[in-house]
C-alpha cells in the first residue's frame, strides 16, 4: 500500500489543516516528521466489557482486518512505515475510558487515537486527546450527544467553540428522528410517545427541549411525555410506566443501555404497559442484546447503521458495504457461473461462520478457508469443521507467551535492533510468530504480547 509523500508537518499544523473526513488517514501519513521510519502506534479505546459490550463485539474483526490488510507496511515517500493497535477497554465507564487513554498517551506513546461506542466513551476519550493535544478520531455515536454534550455550557449555544485536536464522524439526531418517525407515520397511533432518556449525555441530548427530539416531534404532530431524566442501571421504571400509562402513551422511545432496556420492558409488561411500538436506541441495535429480553422482544425497532445496501466504499481497501457482505459469496457464484438461488452454503452456516469471526474463533484469513470447504461440498457444519481440522485460532495468553518467547530468543539481533529503536522490526516477529502456529494466532494478542515482551532486555 502507497501513499502519496506527505509534507513535513508538526502535529499541531497537521491537526489544524487536515479535514475531519480525512483526518484518519492524514494521521497515518502524519508520523513521516520523524528522520527515520518506525512503527506507528494507533490507541483504540472501546468498552469491551461491561453493559455496552454488544458494541465491541466486532472490533476484533475490524482491528484484525485493518492490521491484514496493512500487514506490509504502508509506503510514504521513501518510508515504509509499519502499524501497531494498542487496544484499552473501557469496561462501558466514562471513567475507566478517560483513566486508560492517559494511559495510551502518556504510556504507550500513541500516535494517534481511535475511539468508538456511545458517549460514554467517545466523550472523555475526545476530551483527554483534546486536553494533551493528540489527534483523535471518534465514531459510533450522534454528533449531538459528542459535540454539544462536551462544551463547557452545552444549553447556551452562542457559547459553543470548536476542537482543535478532536474530530468525529457520525450520523445526528435529525437523521435518526427521521427515521423513527417514518416508521410511526406508517402505524395507526395517538400520535403520544413517551421518552426514555438518562441523565448522560445520550439521554441529555436526545430529550434536550431546543436541540433533541421534543421540538422536531412536535412539529410532525406528536406529543412527547418526558418523565425526566433517570439514573443508568436502574432497577425500577415505575415512574415512567405509570406516567406513560397516564399520558395514553402508544410509542416509546429513548436511548436506554441493554440492561436498563431489558428491565423497562418486562416491569412494563408486568404492571399492563404494552405499546404498539418501541423504537430505541443503544438498547437493542445487536442481537444479543434483543435475545435477553427474551420472547417478549416484540413491536421493537432501531435504526440501522449499515447494511449491503449503503452506497459506501473503504477508503483502505475501497471494498463496498455490499462487498463486506457478499464478496466471498459473489466471487464463488461468479466463479462457477451460479446464479444466486444456488448458493450451495445454508444460510444458517453462513451465519455462524460470521459468528465465529466475530468471536475470534477463527481468524479471517481461516474464515474463507472454511467458507471454501463448505462451498466444495455443500454441507458440514461449521463447527464441527474447526475441531475436525484443528483451525481454532490460538488466543490463549500462556501459550502465545511462550511462543512470543522462543521467537524472541531465537533473534537476538532484530530484538537488540528493536530495542535501539528500529520499531518496524515488530513485523518481523509477528510474521515469525504466526508462521510457528501455522497462522493460527490471534494477531492483535500477538501484537500486544509481542510489545510487552521485546520492552523488556
Amino acid at each position: 500500500m502507497t501513499l502519496k509523500s506527505i509534507s513535513t508537518l508538526g502535529r499541531r499544523k497537521f491537526l489544524k489543516t487536515a479535514a475531519a473526513s480525512g483526518a484518519l488517514a492524514a494521521g497515518i501519513g502524519a508520523p513521516a516528521v520523524h528522520a527515520q521510519a518506525r512503527t506507528i502506534k494507533i490507541g483504540y479505546v472501546s468498552p469491551q466489557t461491561g453493559p455496552l459490550a454488544a458494541f465491541a463485539e466486532v472490533d476484533g474483526y475490524t482491528v484484525d482486518g485493518f492490521l491484514e490488510t496493512v500487514g506490509g507496511g504502508v509506503q510514504s515517500g521513501s518510508k515504509n512505515f509499519n502499524f501497531e493497535v494498542v487496544i484499552k477497554d473501557s469496561q462501558s465507564n466514562p471513567s475507566r475510558a478517560a483513566e486508560v487513554a492517559k494511559e495510551l498517551i502518556v504510556d504507550d506513546e500513541i500516535d494517534i487515537m481511535i475511539v468508538a461506542h456511545t458517549p460514554e466513551t467517545t466523550n472523555p476519550v475526545s476530551t483527554i486527546c483534546e486536553i494533551e493535544e493528540i489527534p483523535c478520531i471518534s465514531t459510533l455515536a450522534p454528533w449531538q450527544p459528542w459535540f454539544i454534550g462536551r462544551q463547557g455550557n452545552p444549553g447556551d449555544p452562542g457559547s459553543w467553540t470548536s476542537f482543535d485536536y478532536t474530530y468525529h464522524f457520525f450520523w445526528g439526531l435529525e437523521d435518526l428522528i427521521a427515521v423513527f418517525t417514518n416508521m410511526w407515520n406508517q402505524l395507526e397511533t395517538n400520535k403520544s410517545v413517551g421518552g426514555l432518556f438518562p441523565n448522560d449525555a445520550d439521554g441529555n441530548a436526545w430529550g434536550d427541549p431546543n436541540t433533541g427530539m421534543p421540538p422536531a416531534l412536535d412539529a410532525q404532530g406528536f406529543s412527547l411525555t418526558d418523565p425526566g431524566r433517570y439514573q443508568n442501571l436502574q432497577d425500577d421504571f415505575s415512574a415512567q410506566i405509570n406516567a406513560f400509562k397516564e399520558n395514553e402513551v402508544e410509542i416509546v422511545t429513548g436511548v436506554v443501555l441493554p440492561p436498563d432496556f431489558a428491565t423497562f420492558w418486562t416491569q412494563a409488561r408486568q404492571q399492563g404497559f404494552v405499546p404498539k411500538a418501541a423504537s430505541i436506541g443503544k438498547a437493542i441495535l445487536f442481537p444479543s442484546a434483543v435475545n435477553a429480553i427474551g420472547d417478549s422482544a416484540q413491536n421493537l425497532s432501531s435504526e440501522v447503521w449499515w447494511s449491503n445496501h449503503h452506497p459506501f466504499s473503504s477508503s483502505l481497501t475501497g471494498d463496498t458495504a455490499a462487498n463486506w457482505l457478499m464478496g466471498d459469496v459473489a466471487a464463488a457464484l461468479n466463479r462457477d457461473g451460479r446464479p444466486p438461488s444456488m448458493i450451495p452454503v445454508p444460510a444458517g452456516q453462513l451465519a455462524k461462520l460470521i459468528e465465529r469471526t466475530l468471536d475470534e474463533t477463527v481468524s479471517s484469513k481461516i474464515a474463507k478457508s472454511l467458507f471454501e470447504m463448505l462451498w466444495s461440498s455443500g454441507e458440514g457444519d461449521v463447527d464441527d469443521l474447526i475441531a475436525e481440522h484443528g483451525l481454532k485460532q490460538v488466543s490463549d495468553d500462556d501459550a502465545l507467551t511462550k511462543v512470543v518467547a522462543d521467537i524472541v530468543a531465537a533473534n537476538p539481533a532484530q530484538a537488540a535492533q528493536y530495542r535501539a529503536g528500529q520499531e518496524k522490526l515488530l513485523g518481523f516477529f509477528v510474521g515469525q510468530v504466526m508462521k510457528a502456529t501455522s497462522g493460527k494466532a490471534n494477531p492483535r494478542k500477538v501484537n500486544t504480547l509481542l510489545r510487552e515482551h521485546l520492552a523488556s532486555p
